[in-house]
């Protein structure tokens, strides 16, 4: 099922049967994710408890009503056909990441695939046509062939793999570290050659909440600052452009607003689906305000508790492997410079047949010093062990938030509230939580009847802020 999935995803990114000859009108996308799904099926479809199993079904639900209530009954089908193979995606990804190894795994896939896609970005900028056969736009940008024919789509790949690059390149050998350092230069380049604003301010946030998860606060912003001011200075970055009154910001605040009046003529279930383009000649140009618009508040609030839950099981994580990694390290000193009868006393033996993981928790816990004397001495190494897997286990998190982070700066600049690697980032973040919780007692269980009512007020301080930038963004417009 877990192989299957990744072979899905590099189908779907990498797309071979969108210009190969031999494999033209080959269904190989969905012949594997139906394969996968049956897979998920055969092994009971099991699920590790999360809300969001609940609320993208949900959502799904709810984006079928819009167009039911907007007076198109055969929107059902069609919303089924839009959304159906994220939501596989979800279930199958989500639950066959029980492991943080099958986490690494998955950032390899998605990696290595992002790496080919930027190389066909780098052959196009320079000759016009990749070997795709698809050519730069009119307006000089890098795209590629299906999904990632716009070339901010390519971006927001890029966006979600650059930290995934970086941390294989942590986890990797001298070569492969070499490797996976090469991949983030070309990364980085894919993101240039797109000329999407977006994707180059999520690159820096990224770049942000790394420093100042590694280096605090003051560090992430200072260093922050200089890079936009760098950006800002380069040729073909367009960022010299950020003002409202440029035709592109101004096209983007415009449909921002107009959004809003489709959500007040349409409050509970919007416009319908995918129906924003049908009220305005631009789509929404932010993931949010078309949610909003096109599935009403029903849909809004579902949508974004699913997005939502995700950064907080993330920052959970992260707050507590930071608090176990000091920990590990503090018994690392303590056993490395004690005498050696404190230190066979500190390091008492675990009992016999316990495990890596078990081990490292009861060294973050300190309760190693109260174990029994029978067993076998915790030593040196144990705790050097533990402290380099805790590390390894942390940086996997810091990782997968970055990613949030970064893909949703762009996607506030971008209509993506449906794309597929929204949905696989999301699944991979489940599954890794679901992994580690299952590792540590302390990370808690998040459930719809003890959190959900949460985002009712959080979505609505959420549209009220929207509003008001939309009302300033008018007025200095």
């Amino acid at each position: 099922m877990f192989l299957l999935i990744l072979v899905y995803l590099g189908f779907a990114i990498v797309r071979p049967q969108d210009y190969l000859p031999g494999m033209a009108g080959l269904p190989v996308m969905s012949a594997t994710l139906l394969l996968a799904f049956a897979g998920w099926l055969l092994r009971g479809a099991r699920t590790p408890g999360a809300p969001q199993f609940l609320l993208l079904p949900l959502f799904v639900l709810i984006a079928m009503a819009s167009l039911v209530v907007n007076g198109w009954s055969g929107g059902v089908v069609y919303a089924l056909e839009q959304l159906g193979p994220s939501l596989i995606v979800f279930f199958v990804l989500a639950s066959a990441i029980d492991d943080p190894r099958r986490t690494a795994a998955t950032f390899t896939v998605i990696g290595l695939c992002a790496m080919v896609l930027a190389l066909h970005s780098v052959q196009q900028a320079e000759h016009g046509v990749g070997w795709t056969g698809m050519t730069l736009g009119e307006d000089g940008r890098i795209r590629y062939v299906g999904i990632f024919n716009d070339p901010n789509d390519l971006g927001l790949l890029f966006v979600m793999a650059l930290p995934m690059l970086f941390c294989l390149s942590t986890r990797a050998g001298f070569l492969g570290r070499w490797f996976w350092r090469a991949g983030i230069v070309l990364l980085l380049a894919g993101v240039y050659l797109t000329k999407s604003r977006g994707t180059q301010l999520a690159v820096l946030m990224m770049g942000a909440i790394w420093l100042w998860q590694k280096r605090g606060l003051l560090t992430a912003g200072t260093l922050s600052f200089a890079g936009l001011v760098g950006l800002m200075l380069l040729p073909s970055t367009r960022m010299n452009d950020l003002d409202p009154d440029e035709e592109s910001a101004f096209g983007r605040v415009d449909a921002w607003y107009e959004g809003f009046d489709m959500f007040k003529t349409h409050p509970l279930f919007g416009v319908g689906f995918g129906n924003f383009t049908d009220y305005n000649t631009l789509t929404a140009h932010n993931s949010f305000v078309l949610v909003l618009a096109e599935t009403g508040f029903l849909g809004f609030v579902t949508w974004l508790a699913f997005i939502g839950y995700g950064f907080w099981m993330m920052w959970r994580l992260l707050q507590l492997q930071a608090g176990l990694t000091q920990a590990v390290q503090a018994t690392v000193r303590a056993v490395a410079t004690v005498r050696p009868p404190a230190r066979l006393a500190l390091a008492q033996a675990l009992p016999a047949g316990t495990g890596a993981p078990q081990r490292q928790q009861a060294l973050a816990r300190g309760t190693v010093a109260a174990a029994p004397a029978s067993g076998t001495v915790a030593d040196h190494a144990d705790a050097a062990a533990a402290e380099q897997q805790a590390r390894a286990e942390q940086t996997l998190s810091l990782t997968l938030f970055c990613a949030l982070c970064g893909f949703f700066t762009a996607a506030f600049f971008l209509s993506r509230s449906y794309n597929m690697m929204l949905y696989t980032l999301a699944a991979i973040v489940v599954g890794h939580y679901a992994s580690m919780r299952s590792r540590h007692d302390a990370l808690p269980r998040f459930t719809l009847s003890a959190s959900g009512w949460r985002w009712l007020p959080i979505s609505l301080v959420v549209i009220a802020a929207l509003y008001v930038l939309v009302a300033v963004l008018l007025r200095m417009s």
